[in-house]
């Protein structure tokens, strides 16, 4: 037996018990990805990932597992893993950092104690199968609450966009289970991200969201960097607007706060993140 230490982190806030929960290792080479999926359904976090050691200065490749399956990409883990290597010197904070899971290269920045990466695709917006009714019932709200036709947009992972009317009809929500695998299962896009839009000006604009996804079960996620880089993409098609501050996790009591704008056709999503804990794991 051998054991292999992991970090745990909340991720896009500075406050311990917020945020989304995440669980890092380093220097994970030796693992198999049997393990490293065995290992991510023990802890059963929204996310765990691998970070093999550097092939260059401040250039790691990185693997991504949710309970059961292995990820292209995801924001959180990106932002929180940053935010480790940071704090524990292996990487400085004046310098690019380069994190490379499936999807392609993310370049990270640092500023002001926040990590910011830049996806490596820009977003691909399509239409998807909700209707305006169909997803009001899908969601257990009236049709008047869903305000535009919805869409799938994707920076490496897909998401059904569902625009709100205001916070009360976010908050409202009650999945349809036999709607949801009626409509969204055979899309192949297992996650749904609502999002009410507040105030704007011109430094920026703040949203309201919320993002279910369904594997094994129903679960909600308490802060999505994927997704809302796959809404700010899509938002910058429609509005001048190109910078915005998205508050998630409300609802759950895990308040997040991420931070988005475009960077050409390319999207930045930044935020803070939290040591809470370190562990061991024995594997064979």
């Amino acid at each position: 037996m051998k054991t292999a230490t992991y970090h745990l982190l909340d991720v896009f806030t500075d406050t311990r018990f917020a945020g989304n929960q995440l669980a890092v290792f380093l220097e994970a080479d030796a693992l198999d990805t049997r393990t490293m999926q065995a290992i991510a359904h023990e802890l059963n976090l929204a996310e765990t990932v691998f970070l093999s050691t550097a092939t260059a200065p401040g250039h790691y490749p990185m693997r991504i597992f949710t309970p059961t399956e292995e990820l292209d990409f995801a924001g959180h883990p990106t932002v929180g893993t940053a935010q480790l290597l940071a704090e524990l010197g292996l990487v400085e904070r004046e310098q690019t950092l380069v994190l490379a899971p499936p999807v392609g290269e993310l370049s990270v920045r640092f500023s002001n104690k926040k990590a910011t990466f830049t996806t490596a695709r820009a977003a691909c917006v399509t239409p998807g199968p909700l209707s305006r009714a169909s997803a009001a019932a899908l969601l257990g709200l009236e049709p008047s609450q869903v305000l535009s036709e919805p869409v799938i947009s994707s920076c490496g992972l897909a998401f059904h966009l569902v625009e709100l009317a205001d916070v009360d009809a976010l908050g409202a929500v009650e999945i349809a289970a036999a709607e949801w695998k009626a409509m969204i299962t055979p899309s192949g896009a297992e996650q749904v991200y609502l999002y009410v839009q507040g105030s704007s000006d011109n430094t920026g604009a703040t949203i309201r969201s919320r993002m279910f996804s369904m594997h094994d079960s129903l679960c909600e996620d308490p802060a999505t960097g994927s997704a809302a880089a796959a809404l700010s993409g899509y938002l910058a098609t429609l509005t001048s607007t190109h910078r915005w501050t998205i508050h998630q996790g409300v609802e759950m009591g895990r308040p997040s706060v991420i931070e988005t704008a475009m960077d050409g056709d390319l999207i930045r999503v930044g935020g803070r993140a939290v040591r809470v804990g370190k562990g061991e794991i024995h594997v064979e």
